[in-house]
């Protein structure tokens, strides 16, 4: 049977088209199925999410962490504790993420009075064996607060001893989240108390001297020793917020903590430098916006 070319035509018509819907198909399943850009944007996307609800808390830190002189003179009150107590008037940060029913056996309190972020690889290496979902974080205090503002602890040191201790919990576990609290502007609580004569008394025992020896001198060097101070804080916050920023499980609060305006009512009644339960309560509250956010603090 001859072929016409008007035949001929159709069929090399046809042909293309074929071609060219198989050319279109097979660009579209490698899209669908995995080429090469959307690997990229997935990639991307596939790494650590943060957790929102973790079931489980493990506390590091200091004295304000282990609710010290929040319920009696010179006495640890972890009861009270912003991030694993069990009072109702504090609603820590473990009551209200687990419920007050699970704190007992769902959270853990390491820290010790007096640490200073040389002791927290140990306390963050405690914390690990127990696999928390969410360990808080809250040292510095004691590094600022010393005998002398020359006894501070070099920022060096202070940024040394926070990425050994991030690297030790990770190393012992990985998948654990970290919230990691500024150091609170002890500035800010001397102002709050320097005029009250009862409570220069008490600062006279030893409390932080390198920000509240001499509170009522306004001499050039008692100023200087407080900026120094002050200064000091601001570089410990900002070691924490970029050692912090380089593990993406890991959350800076973003200064909210530095930033508060603590006020008389919210210290304690024996000593005012430390945390009350309103103090504390409001950490808690603190902690928990930051925590449960989708996005951490900018």
């Amino acid at each position: 049977m001859r072929t016409t070319a008007a035949g001929r035509r159709a069929r090399r018509t046809l042909a293309g088209a074929g071609v060219a819907v198989a050319l279109l198909a097979g660009a579209l399943s490698g899209c669908q199925s995995g080429g090469s850009p959307d690997r990229g944007e997935r990639g991307a996307q596939s790494g650590p999410r943060w957790n929102t609800a973790p079931t489980s808390v493990a506390a590091a830190g200091d004295s304000i962490t282990r609710g010290f002189d929040a319920c009696s003179v010179l006495a640890d009150c972890p009861e009270v504790s912003w991030a694993t107590g069990n009072d109702p008037a504090v609603r820590s940060l473990a009551s209200r993420l687990l419920g007050e029913a699970a704190v007992p056996e769902r959270s853990w309190n390491f820290a010790v009075t007096g640490s200073r972020m040389a002791d927290l690889p140990a306390q963050l290496t405690a914390a690990a064996a127990h696999k928390p979902d969410l360990v808080t974080v809250m040292v510095g205090s004691n590094d600022a607060c010393r005998p002398t503002a020359s006894s501070m602890t070099p920022v060096a040191d202070f940024r040394s001893g926070f990425e050994r201790a991030l690297a030790q919990l990770r190393a012992a576990s990985p998948a654990s989240q970290v919230y990691v609290s500024s150091v609170p502007d002890l500035q800010r609580l001397w102002e709050q108390g320097k005029d009250l004569p009862m409570v220069r008394q008490v600062w006279k025992l030893g409390i932080c001297q390198s920000m509240l020896a001499d509170p009522l001198s306004l001499a050039t060097g008692a100023t200087a020793r407080r900026e120094q101070v002050r200064a000091r804080v601001v570089e410990y916050n900002e070691v924490l917020r970029e050692v912090c920023g380089k593990d993406p499980l890991c959350r800076y609060d973003g200064g909210a903590v530095f930033q508060y305006p603590f006020a008389a009512e919210q210290l304690s009644r024996w000593d005012w430098f430390h945390p009350g339960k309103d103090g504390q309560a409001r950490l808690a509250e603190l902690a928990h916006r930051q925590v449960t956010a989708a996005e951490p603090p900018r």
